[in-house]
């Protein structure tokens, strides 16, 4: 795992897009193994942003979301997505900081946490933890007049097999291919399997399910709720 950054590194990422009226992702690249990470932006009522697995940005892009709203959560989604997190409190001290209660302790390794009791007092926005996961990834639930969206971050990655050794080596670590867990995330993150499943077929029921958005890969439109059920059988 790459170390923290205590300054805003900027590595390469993609322009801002707009996924519903409240919800705006960017993706970008990481040192290391060329696995696509995603930021998500969520707006609350108020104008608030909650940040999601943070990315530091290029000054345009950057600007571009403080004219969205004010950037008050940064939500740490698991102990692998910390990169970013340090440079991001540093330039918005006001955030808070948030991260599921089971990763507090490894998140604390590189920034202070004030909450692990994730809640933003907001109708449309939800977070909690993922059954069979002992507290360590969770899901975030956003209302929307597009539907209902669902944030996860390790549970679930979207990456088609891509060319190179870079395509390579998604297949090799299992990363890349249909709709998945793959095989090293769910030996790290997944403590109760039984309840894991149980908790995706749940959420394959959440009304209007419209859109899967995980840390790692394209967004799910097509048939979310039965990328849930494969995701669950699988486990």
């Amino acid at each position: 795992m790459p170390k923290a950054y205590s300054t805003w590194t900027v590595h390469p990422h993609g322009p801002i897009e707009n996924l519903t009226d409240n919800i705006r992702r960017v993706v970008g690249s990481m040192p290391g193994p060329p696995i696509p990470r995603t930021m998500v932006l969520v707006r609350l009522r108020d104008g608030r942003l909650v940040v999601h697995s943070a990315i530091a940005l290029d000054e345009p892009t950057r600007k571009e979301i403080e004219l969205w709203g004010t950037l008050a959560y940064l939500l740490v989604p698991g102990v692998g997505h910390r990169l970013d997190a340090p440079a991001f409190k540093s330039r918005y001290p006001s955030m808070t900081v948030m991260c599921p209660p089971g990763a507090k302790k490894n998140v604390e390794e590189v920034i202070t946490v004030d909450r692990s009791d994730v809640a933003f007092d907001d109708p449309d926005v939800t977070w909690r933890a993922l059954d069979g996961t002992a507290g360590r990834e969770g899901v975030l639930t956003v209302s929307s007049a597009q539907g209902t969206s669902l944030i996860l971050n390790d549970t679930m990655m979207n990456m088609p097999h891509a060319p190179g050794f870079g395509g390579f080596i998604g297949r090799a670590i299992g990363f890349t291919g249909p709709i998945k867990l793959p095989p090293i995330t769910k030996f790290m993150l997944v403590k109760n399997k039984g309840a894991l499943r149980a908790d995706f077929e749940r959420l394959a029921e959440t009304p209007d399910l419209r859109r899967i958005v995980p840390s790692h890969g394209d967004v799910v439109t097509t048939d979310p709720a039965g990328a849930l059920r494969r995701v669950a059988a699988s486990l």
